[in-house]
């Protein structure tokens, strides 16, 4: 009976943190559509202190759309590290050339 019990909080605790950080913004002058997303896993420290807010990633797509590299353009200090490892699994549609993406990301406490 406590092994189901500690598989249902898992449970519940993973799905939480895949509906935390789905809401995403992509935005630029090419305006390349992102093909693949890794949402980012929400930083225990952000969930004890109830941390919530947007992160702004700059990222660099090459040609064949995946990720160069990422910059962080703002946010709190707490959720940039997971914004921006996620990003960067990020794959956006092939383009002609490389471009700038601009992502934000939301991180929505519970």
């Amino acid at each position: 009976m406590r092994s189901g019990v500690l598989i249902l909080a898992l449970i519940v605790a993973l799905a939480s943190n895949l509906a935390i950080a789905q809401n995403t913004t992509v935005s630029s002058g090419s305006e390349r559509k992102v093909s693949s997303r890794v949402a980012p896993l929400y930083p225990d420290l952000a969930k004890k202190m109830h941390i919530h807010g947007t992160v702004k990633v700059e990222a660099v797509v090459r040609p064949n759309g995946s990720v160069k590299s990422t910059r962080v353009l703002g946010g709190n200090p707490v959720l940039v590290e997971a914004a921006q490892e996620a990003v960067g699994k990020w794959k956006f549609e092939p383009g002609q050339s490389e471009t700038t993406e601009i992502v934000q990301l939301a991180f929505e406490g519970q």
